[in-house]
């Protein structure tokens, strides 16, 4: 980390932290609940491994790639990832408290029953991402791609999505309310029958054009 001022939720020192290479962290997760403070991760590469519910608490990562690597249950506090591959990851039932996720490509993270409070995702894709029964608090979005992610029965606040793309996500079960959606592309949602989803959301005029199609209405052009 250098002493710039970054964006996001993420507390970090201002000077790096201690390196740590990839044997370290394998080191890390076979104590099952080990904890990784202030540190500095850099072009790690990682595949098949068990994070064991370790704990990551003010820690950089940057250019690390992940392929098949189980963080479920793991605490992100303070965590910062810029620049990161996550190739079929899971993070399921993870804690994500100050956490940022900035230019990473995971396509497919898993993030089932997780608990977020205070995250963000910036220039991400987080396309078939799977957040379905998890709880956010503060999360903010933008010029992320979360085409066809599925977020069932999530219980959202203080959620902000800007211009992000969001064509086919499954919203099944999760109220929208008070969330502008005006500047995302939102085409094709899955909803329930009665659309309760919508109630109380923000959309532009186009988007609510497109979503009437849904409900069998023909808007006239007179």
């Amino acid at each position: 980390m250098t002493g710039r001022r970054r964006t996001g939720f993420a507390r970090l020192p201002h000077a790096a932290g201690e390196r740590v290479d990839a044997d370290a962290l394998l080191d890390l997760f076979a104590e099952g609940d080990g904890l990784l403070e202030g540190a500095s991760v850099r072009g790690v590469e990682l595949s098949g491994a068990d994070a064991g519910e370790a704990t990551f608490d003010g820690v950089s990562f940057c250019g690390c790639l992940f392929e098949y690597v189980d963080f479920g249950g793991c605490t992100f506090r303070d965590v910062r990832f810029e620049g990161c591959r996550f190739i079929r990851c899971t993070m399921d039932r993870a804690w994500l408290n100050r956490c940022d996720l900035v230019g990473c490509s995971a396509p497919g993270l898993s993030l089932v029953e997780a608990r977020i409070a205070g995250a963000s995702f910036t220039e991400c894709d987080l396309s078939y991402a799977n957040l379905s029964d998890s709880s956010i608090d503060r999360l903010e979005a933008r010029r992320t791609r979360l085409g066809e992610s599925a977020w069932q029965r999530v219980r959202l606040k203080r959620t902000v999505l800007d211009t992000c793309d969001l064509t086919r996500i499954d919203v099944f079960r999760t109220s929208l309310s008070g969330i502008d959606l005006s500047g995302c592309t939102f085409e094709a949602p899955v909803l329930s029958s009665d659309f309760h989803e919508l109630r109380g959301a923000t959309v532009s005029v186009e988007q609510a054009l497109a979503l009437a199609g849904l409900l069998g209405v023909r808007v006239s052009d007179d």
